[in-house]
Parts: C-alpha cells; structure tokens; sequence
C-alpha cells in the first residue's frame, strides 16, 4: 500500500514538474487568451533576433506566418522541431514564413550564447526572436512549450495547437492558407 501511494505521489510530482508552469525564473501570466480569427499580436519585448532582422507582424501581412513558441531544453519543443523545420523548407518558397519566439523556462535559456548555440546544434534556420521577458508570450496569451500559432495572409490566427502531435492537420492548414494566397480566394 505504501508502495502505491508513493508511485502516485510521485507520478503527480512529475506531471508537475513537466507543466509549463514548472520554471526556476517567475513570469507575468496575463488572463488573455486570443480567441480564434483575432489579429495576431506584434512581436513585442524581444531582447534579439536570430536568423533575421527584427520582423514585424506588420511586414509579414501577406504571408502566411507560422509563429511557434518554444524553448530549447523542452522535450516536447525538440520533438516538435523537424515538422517546423520541414515546413519551413518545404513552403518557404510559396510564402510561409516561420518565425521561432524562443521563451525561456528556465535561466540558463536566457543567455543568448546558449539560444545562438542551440540554433546552431539544431540547425534551425528561420527567424528566431529571444522572447526573455515573456512580452510577446503574454500578448499571444500563450501558455504551452511548444505551441504553433498559425496566421492568415490578412494577419488574423486561424489556428493553434500547443504540444506534440496532429502534425497532419497542422501541415493541411499550412497548405489550405498558402492555395488561398495562390489563388486570392
């Protein structure tokens, strides 16, 4: 019975720990959360950009914007990564942008050298943009590591999925976006 009881204490423990509440570093949570097919926040609060100079929500209308958030030592954000990276080679050319909003969870991920690092270690090539004080984290009204805000050619999200999977769905919502761009429909 102790046995037991100390497998389920533990396993809440661990739940815990792996929520994206579970952080060395406190951040400023706002109640806010966007509503489907509202304007995409601007990026805000960005200490540096990686792979690209600072981008505006502004600059990208036209495009179809794939904003993910993510923070390197995340097991989940790791796993997510190739899919982003696909994406990104395989639509870049038809007008996908992908933009990486790097949030740490913990302090060591708020040093840029480490940020520049990992980049560099996972061969990410799109625009990342060093999100350490949680600014545009909080205006997306973002709560998960990872999660993928997708973003219509007019600037309105129109879609989201925060963690792994549904990759699939992910990737027609992609395609659905950039035929609309193609044919102007």
């Amino acid at each position: 019975m102790i046995k037991q009881t100390i497998s389920v204490l533990a396993a809440c423990l661990l739940a815990v720990a792996c929520s994206s509440g579970a952080q060395e570093d406190p951040r400023e949570p706002s109640s806010e959360t966007p509503e489907l097919a509202t304007g995409a926040p601007e990026f805000t609060g960005i200490s540096h950009w990686l792979n690209s100079d600072p981008l505006t929500m502004q600059q990208l209308r036209g495009k179809v914007v794939l904003v993910e958030f993510w923070t390197y030592d995340c097991i989940n954000c790791i796993h997510v990564m190739p899919h982003v990276k696909q994406w990104h080679q395989r639509y870049k050319d038809q007008g996908l942008v992908v933009v990486g909003v790097h949030t740490p969870e913990y302090g060591h991920e708020r040093i840029l050298d480490n940020l520049q690092s990992a980049v560099k270690r996972f061969g990410i090539e799109y625009p990342v943009a060093q999100d350490n004080g949680y600014h545009t984290w909080n205006a997306f009204g973002n709560r998960y590591w990872p999660a993928l805000y997708l973003i219509d050619q007019q600037g309105q999200i129109v879609y989201r999925h925060a963690g792994e999977g549904d990759y699939d769905t992910t990737e027609a919502q992609i395609q659905r976006l950039l035929r609309k761009n193609a044919t102007g429909a």
